[in-house]
């Protein structure tokens, strides 16, 4: 097998000393956009090209105390002609600003949660469809006990949002405290959300589905073995739509899985931290095993690593069927298509 992975693009540091960390990717017919964090900032890079090439990255916001480990850090989405970027202060709330020139200039940023301070966790995701349908969920701390999933969508391209919603509450009292949740656009409004759930003493991933602003459906475990653990292990995952099917990627102890609906879970190898996207000929996972950027593509994991010396890889489908994906690397952030 040809495995058609293109020489990777480095983005310096934009700061002397700080480096850039937690790259995120979104992405349009016109426009792939990449933020990230660096400096108590929030950054984004454009291409226009599919990633072949990069613009020097300009300042989104001053964030003093921004969480930006641990898959913390900030989020981008393009809903229609707007661009959103989302992200969490230590101790503080879930902020969003929103472009409509194509970055040069941003809106003052929303607060998306209603309860005060109740998302500094700094865990969220944030989806969005072209036709102005935004979701948002992160990690709870309103009520007393443990940890909710909580959620609030848009129905304008993020220029308001509705009141927040309750999506999921264990049993346990608590959902996982550290791994940070996922969402997927189905398209017309319709979302699916992932999280590390708490349950019997496991830790183990769920799906559901969103539709209308509230859960419409129920919390379906991924993957047919369990993780019996007493501890967050501070990792989350992503999930595609391959089809009709909605495939995810996670860890489970040292491994990490790939799952879809009616079949036996894939074991991609030692690992964590990754990440999800679909490409044409299928689900793309990347994630980190020690520091080597593994890649798994065209339904086998290639021999040939992503980079020697990466974190926090990050993926995202492009129009034409490539997947683009990014990683920490020397301080500053890499880039690599995926044909």
């Amino acid at each position: 097998m040809l495995w058609s992975v293109l020489l990777a693009l480095h983005l310096g540091p934009v700061s002397p000393t700080v480096p850039n960390r937690q790259p995120q990717l979104a992405a349009n017919q016109a426009l792939v956009a990449m933020t990230f964090a660096s400096a108590e900032g929030i950054w984004l890079a454009k291409s226009t090209d599919g990633g072949r090439s990069w613009g020097g990255p300009s300042k989104v916001a001053d964030l003093p105390k921004l969480l930006a480990g641990r898959h913390r850090g900030p989020r981008v989405v393009i809903s229609g002609d707007a661009l959103l970027v989302s992200a969490i202060p230590t101790g503080s709330d879930l902020f969003c600003w929103r472009s409509t020139d194509g970055g040069r200039t941003w809106s003052k940023p929303v607060v998306i949660n209603d309860k005060p301070t109740s998302a500094r966790e700094g865990l969220h995701a944030m989806a969005a469809d072209g036709e102005g349908h935004v979701a948002s969920a992160w990690l709870d701390d309103r009520m007393p006990g443990g940890k909710r999933l909580w959620g609030a969508f848009s129905e304008d391209g993020g220029k308001t949002w509705g009141r927040n919603v309750l999506l999921y509450e264990s049993a346990s009292g608590t959902i996982c405290q550290c791994c940070h949740p996922s969402l997927l656009s189905l398209g017309h409004g319709e979302f699916a959300v992932m999280w590390r759930n708490v349950m019997d003493g496991s830790r183990d991933f769920y799906v559901m589905r969103l539709k209308g602003g509230k859960a419409a459906g129920p919390a379906v475990k991924q993957g047919q073995g369990t993780w019996k653990l007493d501890a967050c292990p501070m990792d989350g995952g992503g999930m595609v739509l391959d089809g009709s099917d909605i495939v995810t990627a996670w860890r489970r102890e040292h491994n990490v899985f790939l799952a879809r609906p009616g079949r036996p879970e894939t074991d991609l190898g030692m690992g964590q931290d990754v990440a999800l996207a679909e490409g044409r000929k299928g689900p793309v996972a990347v994630w980190v095993s020690g520091k080597t950027v593994r890649l798994f593509e065209a339904g086998k994991v290639s021999p040939q690593a992503l980079s020697e010396n990466g974190a926090f890889p990050n993926v995202v489908a492009l129009p034409d069927g490539t997947v683009l994906a990014a990683w920490e690397e020397a301080g500053g952030i890499a880039t690599k298509r995926i044909e």
